[in-house]
């Protein structure tokens, strides 16, 4: 199973725990009402297990089928439209849902009262619409991120060990003057979505966008797993060159990259008032820049530094090249590169 899908049914199962609950607080509130002073007598029929178990049942049935459409369909079909756009697609879906778990009570024999049919339709409603907003929310802030400010995870800045690559697009310069701003501009969507598989694949974590750059992030140990960080640069090149003809038809070009990767102490913090983040500070960003600037001077695709470098096993099939004690721009200390070369093509 490769993350993508691991991360999809973390997804589906925090849904379906959630649905669980409200669909066990439903009845509870119903029985507060329909025990208050002012309410009808409930049916001698009624028990509160009973009423839990088909609320649940139902949240369960309707978690399987609408919460495995919003996380493996809507938001993978439609990740680009707006969120009112998912809503009333989701909307149209959930009457679906609604009337399937209708017809499967049916099937065990229990009623259906139009008036809590049309009560539920309400609540789960909104509860929906909720959902799909918090799914885009999260897929906005990144993998994991949003969750980390909910909780208040990084409110005390953390140290921790990373890894980071700084990717960097070929002859960007020449390229958004050949295409123009706004065909530029969807050069980069459509290389950004084409490589965020073989990022996710490698157990990275997109950081940040900065113009025509992608800063990826491991947790040290998940980039060290198979030398990951390296492979994920590999298998960057080789999806887009399987996309080369498509890359070809609607630009003319096709993109290549270079990058940079090197790893040490960050600390990991939230910051901003608007607009909420959590960054990484620490010199390692700054050298893995400088690391990605010098694969223009020696013409290489990808460089590491050798301390990361020392820390890797590589596949055979990539070919190690050391370039020597180089000082970097800014910095005091000479550092030991590694050029990287995939020998299979």
């Amino acid at each position: 199973m490769n993350r993508r899908t691991s991360y999809k049914l973390k997804q589906l199962g925090i849904i379906t725990a959630i649905w669980l609950v409200v669909g066990f607080f439903i009845p509870l509130y119903d029985r507060l009402a329909l025990f208050t002073t002012n309410a009808i007598a409930p049916s001698p029929k009624y028990t509160i297990a009973e009423a839990v178990i088909i609320n649940m049942g139902a949240a369960l049935i309707g978690a399987m089928i609408g919460g495995s459409l919003l996380v493996f369909y809507v938001n993978v079909k439609f990740r680009d439209k707006s969120y009112g756009y998912t809503i009333a697609t989701v909307l149209i879906s959930f009457l679906a849902v609604i009337a399937i778990v209708n017809i499967v009570l049916r099937v065990f024999g229990i009623p259906s009262d139009p008036l809590r049919i049309l009560k539920n339709c309400m609540i789960w409603g909104v509860i929906v619409a909720i959902t799909q907003l918090f799914l885009q929310i999260n897929n906005k802030f990144g993998q994991g991120v949003f969750w980390n400010i909910l909780r208040g995870k990084y409110n005390t800045p953390k140290e921790e060990s990373r890894i980071f690559m700084f990717l960097d697009l070929n002859s960007s310069t020449t390229i958004a003057e050949m295409l123009g701003d706004k065909k530029y501009h969807a050069f980069l969507k459509d290389i950004f979505t084409d490589i965020t598989n073989p990022i996710l694949d490698n157990k990275g974590e997109i950081y940040q966008y900065v113009g025509d750059e992608v800063i990826v992030a491991w947790k040290y140990n998940d980039g060290i797993q198979d030398s990951k960080c390296v492979q994920c640069f590999f298998d960057i090149k080789y999806h887009l060159q399987q996309l080369n003809s498509k890359y070809m038809r609607r630009y003319g070009l096709a993109p290549t990259f270079k990058a940079g990767i090197h790893c040490g102490k960050v600390v990991a913090g939230e910051v901003g008032i608007i607009k909420r983040d959590i960054t990484y500070s620490g010199d390692v960003l700054n050298t893995t820049s400088r690391i990605q600037n010098m694969c223009k001077e020696f013409n290489e695709e990808i460089i590491v530094s050798g301390d990361l470098a020392a820390s890797l096993r590589l596949a055979g099939n990539i070919a190690v090249q050391t370039l020597g004690s180089i000082k970097l721009k800014g910095k005091q200390k000479e550092m030991q590169l590694v050029a990287l070369k995939s020998i299979i093509v």
